[in-house]
């Protein structure tokens, strides 16, 4: 997100907060329930340059959000129990489900002992090839590859582009531009331009995937506890409607299959990586329903209504971003006012 995004986006939420406008709406959009979506849980750590950090939160706002969310009236439930919550519609309590991507160490370090403290139930989509070292964690190997360089030149568009990365400022404007050129090639083009990126700053295309991801043992430990909930991030995290259809299968076929084979357990819940519409659509969500996933969550903004029964494998989320840690926000988007302003007041988005 952008600066001046952002900046619309929080003013936004602002005036939806102190003008009263979000409880007023909660009766009318507020919907059955939310499904939170998290990725990293650690402790503050300051640093000039983080173009990623919109994808953490401290163990402290984590807490808080639990507490706010109960004390809101609303349930924290399994994402099992999801399906029959919708199916009972507005004639249950509200519900929260809480959700992890990609199945990072900080989950089982930082996240993990605020939950368990609480009794939170909660569920860890993992792209199985993290498990394993050799995931390609490309948009923190973009990062790396121009935090170590004073400058960066690529060929994009049919010319030779210079970028400066000599401080802070540079380092985050060229990420920004990089990443959203990246966004719009196919991933393969994609993942290859940021390899030979990271080539040149003396990186490996696996690199990060190991410090930062649990392994398969740190899995089945956190697995022991009946709070967790495991769910399948296809294999190699691809953004998969960019792939062909029978890829895009078997990322789904095979990650349920061996998450399925290593811990032991069913695997009836799916994320789509990156899970916007360029990379999750109508093919997508059928391809999950076909693999066998009871739910599939993407990262589309929204709450959950009776409605979304009929669209299982095409659930909204509401993320946790790392920039906007308030209990303010956390109020208005639960509320479902902002939603709707986005949404155009349409319940169910699955297209």
């Amino acid at each position: 997100m952008s600066g001046i995004r952002m900046s619309v986006y929080r003013a936004g939420l602002e005036a939806l907060y102190f003008s009263g406008a979000h409880r007023a709406l909660r009766p009318v959009v507020g919907g059955a329930g939310a499904i939170l979506m998290l990725h990293h849980v650690r402790p503050a750590e300051p640093r000039e340059f983080a173009p990623n950090a919109l994808l953490e939160v401290t163990p402290d706002f984590l807490e808080q959000v639990i507490e706010r969310v109960r004390a809101s009236g609303f349930e924290i439930i399994a994402l099992d129990a999801v399906p029959g919550r919708l199916a009972a519609g507005g004639a249950a309590q509200p519900f929260v489900a809480i959700t992890f991507d990609d199945g990072y160490r900080d989950n089982l370090v930082h996240a993990y002992p605020v939950l368990k403290r609480h009794g939170v139930p909660f569920a860890i989509y993992l792209p199985t090839a993290y498990m394993e070292g050799r995931g390609e964690l490309w948009w923190l190997l973009l990062e790396e590859a121009i935090r170590r360089r004073d400058s960066v030149t690529l060929s994009m568009r049919g010319r030779d582009i210079r970028f400066d990365c000599t401080g802070a400022a540079a380092k985050t404007a060229a990420y920004q531009q990089i990443y959203w050129w990246l966004r719009a090639l196919t991933e393969a083009e994609l993942r290859a331009v940021v390899r030979a990126l990271a080539a040149e700053a003396g990186l490996g295309p696996h690199w990060g995937c190991a410090e930062l991801c649990m392994s398969w043992n740190e899995v089945a430990e956190l697995g022991r506890d009946p709070l967790v909930t495991f769910g399948a991030h296809s294999v190699h995290h691809y953004m998969l409607a960019k792939w062909p259809v029978e890829t895009a299968r078997a990322e789904m076929v095979h990650s349920k299959a061996l998450i399925e084979a290593r811990l032991g357990r069913p695997v009836d819940h799916f994320a789509y990586p990156v899970g916007d519409p360029t990379s999750a659509g109508q093919r997508e969500f059928t391809l999950a329903r076909e693999a066998g996933f009871a739910t599939a969550v993407t990262t589309r903004p929204g709450l959950l209504y009776a409605e979304h029964g009929a669209h299982l494998t095409a659930l909204p989320r509401v993320s946790l971003n790392g920039h906007f840690q308030s209990l303010r926000y956390l109020d208005v988007l639960l509320s479902g006012a902002a939603f709707a302003l986005f949404n155009g007041f349409r319940k169910v988005n699955a297209a």
